[in-house]
């Protein structure tokens, strides 16, 4: 798969809507990841008016894992016009995290691609 069809696997499952009165909201941000298997898994944010919020990068990576995987090869966010975005402190955390591996992962931005560890570095538990 290449990048390109990776940014539009996370465009596809925008849908940006209100789910509840109490100030829940979905799909503004996609994601979409390839693994070292060659599996697409993607999601979308879910945003609260608390700090339980999940980024969409953290719904496609539990989907990964629920699915027995962890290595991601290739990694994208999108905006809810569909800008790629960066991924946050706390997904950038996580990528690296599942796997020893993540360090390597790809991670698609704007105007260039690099790897998780260069988002991340100095890494408090870097081995």
């Amino acid at each position: 798969m290449t990048h390109h069809e990776l940014i539009e696997k996370a465009r596809s499952v925008l849908n940006p809507r209100k789910l509840s009165s109490f100030g829940a909201e979905a799909g503004g941000v996609g994601c979409a990841l390839i693994t070292d298997q060659g599996n697409v898994y993607t999601g979308v944010c879910i945003e609260q008016c608390s700090s339980l919020s999940l980024c969409a990068e953290h719904v496609a990576i539990g989907a990964m894992i629920t699915a027995g995987e962890t290595r991601i090869k290739t990694i994208v966010a999108v905006n809810w016009d569909g800008t790629v975005l960066p991924p946050c402190g706390i997904c950038r955390e996580m990528i690296i995290m599942v796997d020893d591996g993540n360090g390597e992962a790809e991670v698609i931005l704007k105007d260039k691609v690099v790897t998780a560890k260069a988002l991340l570095p100095e890494h408090w538990c870097a081995h």
